[in-house]
C-alpha cells in the first residue's frame, strides 16, 4: 500500500510537470538539480528479467533524480539485457553495460566485479549502491546521500526492510538473521550493499569491492571502509527486499554466508556466540535427567534470541510465522557454527548452478 501511494504521488508530479510549457519544465528541472552535487546509482544484475523493470523504474524515479543509473549485466540470457536496452530508450540517464567477465564463468566474485565496473564508469564522485530483487522509495537516494552531500560523512549505510508484498512465511522467519527490518524507519547497522553510499575517493582508497569472494563482499568492503572513516547510519533509506525464501533456501543462504566468513577469517564474535549457544543447548539437554531448570532457562534464552528484535511486528503475519521464526532461530547457531568451521578448513570456493555450468564449459574446452 505504501509503495502504491508513492507511485500515485510520482505520477501526479509527472502529470503536473508535463502540463507545463517545454521551456518552463526545463527551467524547473534544471533548478531542481543544478545546485546539487550529482550522484550516480549503480547495480549489477544477471538473469533478472522478472525484476529488472521494477528495480530500474524505482531508481529512475528518485527525487531529487540521480545523474545516472548504471546497471552492469554479467551476460544475461533470459532477456534482461534486452529489457535494459528498452528502458534506456525511454530514459537516457540509464546506462546499461554488458560485461560477461562479471559472471562466475570468468570471475570468482562476479557481484563485486560488476560493482567495480559500474563505479569505475560512474561520472559522479558520490555513488549509491542498489541491488537486484529490491525496490526503493522515492526519497531513498536523498536520505541515503544527505550526509555525503553535506560533507558530514563519506560513507553511509541504509540497510534493508521487508517488502511485505508477497513475502513468504520463511522470509518473515529469517528476516532479522539476515539484517532485514520490518519497519522502514527502524534503526539499523546492516552493511548490506543493497543500500550503501560512499565517495569514489573512499572506494579508490579501499581498492574497490573484493573480487575474490562470491558472497560477503559488502561485509569485507565495510570492514575496510570503517578503518578509514565512520559510517553514517540512515534509518529511513532502506531497500525494500523480499527474498522469497523457503526453509531450505533460507538455511542454505545462511550457511553460505557463514562458510564465506570462515574462508575469509572474519566475524569471529559471531562464530563464538553461535558456538556458545550450541554448547549450552547440549548441556541443558544433558542435565534433564537431574533437573529441568537448565532446560527452561535455555528455552527462555532461545525465545529472547528469536523475538527480541521485532516481536511487535510479528503478530500481523500470523501464528505460523511466529512458529517458523522460533524453529529457524533454533537452527541458526548450528548452521552458522558448522559452516563457519567448515570454511576455516576447506579452500573450495562456493558453488551454485552457474559455477557448475562454467566448470563444465572449461572441461569441455580442455577435451
Amino acid at each position: 500500500m505504501e509503495f502504491l501511494w508513492e507511485r500515485r504521488e510520482a505520477n501526479l508530479r509527472r502529470t503536473c510537470l508535463s502540463s507545463l510549457p517545454c521551456f518552463a519544465r526545463a527551467q524547473l528541472l534544471t533548478r531542481y538539480t543544478v545546485s546539487m552535487q550529482p550522484v550516480s546509482i549503480i547495480a549489477t544484475v544477471l538473469n533478472e528479467v522478472k525484476d529488472i523493470e521494477r528495480l530500474v523504474t524505482s531508481l529512475l524515479e528518485q527525487e531529487p533524480p540521480a545523474a545516472e543509473v548504471i546497471v552492469v549485466d554479467g551476460g544475461s540470457t533470459d532477456g534482461t539485457w534486452e529489457q535494459l536496452q528498452a528502458l534506456q530508450a525511454k530514459d537516457a540517464r540509464l546506462v546499461p553495460i554488458r560485461d560477461e567477465t562479471c559472471s562466475l564463468k570468468y570471475s570468482t566474485g562476479p557481484v563485486a566485479r560488476g560493482r567495480n565496473v559500474a563505479i569505475k564508469a560512474a561520472k559522479s564522485n558520490i555513488v549509491a549502491c542498489s541491488d537486484a530483487g529490491c525496490r526503493y522509495a522515492l526519497d531513498w537516494l536523498e536520505n541515503l546521500t544527505a550526509p555525503l552531500l553535506s560533507g558530514k560523512a563519506e560513507y553511509a549505510l541504509g540497510g534493508s526492510c521487508m517488502d511485505a508484498n508477497g513475502c513468504t512465511v520463511w522470509d518473515v522467519a529469517a528476516a532479522p538473521f539476515f539484517g532485514i527490518r520490518f519497519a522502514a524507519d527502524a534503526p539499523t547497522k546492516s552493511c548490506t550493499a543493497r543500500s550503501m553510499a560512499f565517495t569514489k575517493n573512499l572506494w579508490e582508497q579501499i581498492g574497490g569491492f573484493p573480487e575474490h569472494v562470491l558472497v560477503g563482499e559488502d561485509a569485507l568492503y565495510d570492514i575496510e571502509a570503517r578503518k578509514r572513516t565512520t559510517p553514517a547510519f540512515i534509518a529511513n533509506a532502506k531497500a525494500f527486499y523480499g527474498p522469497q525464501f523457503t526453509l531450505r533456501s533460507a538455511l542454505h543462504n545462511m550457511g553460505r554466508y557463514a562458510y564465506a566468513d570462515g574462508q575469509m577469517r572474519v566475524r569471529w564474535a559471531r562464530l563464538f556466540r553461535n558456538a556458545g549457544r550450541c554448547a549450552v543447548e547440549v548441556a541443558a539437554l544433558a542435565c534433564l535427567p537431574w533437573s529441568v531448570l537448565p532446560f527452561l532457562a535455555i528455552l527462555a534464552l532461545e525465545l529472547w534470541f528469536a523475538f527480541h528484535r521485532d516481536w511487535r511486528h510479528l503478530g500481523r503475519f500470523g501464528l505460523l510465522a511466529v512458529l517458523a521464526r522460533f524453529a529457524f532461530s533454533l537452527a541458526v547457531p548450528w548452521v552458522v557454527t558448522a559452516n563457519h568451521i567448515r570454511g576455516l578448513f576447506v579452500s573450495e570456493p562456493l558453488s551454485n548452478p552457474q559455477n557448475e555450468t562454467a566448470n563444465a564449459e572449461k572441461r569441455d574446452a580442455l577435451i
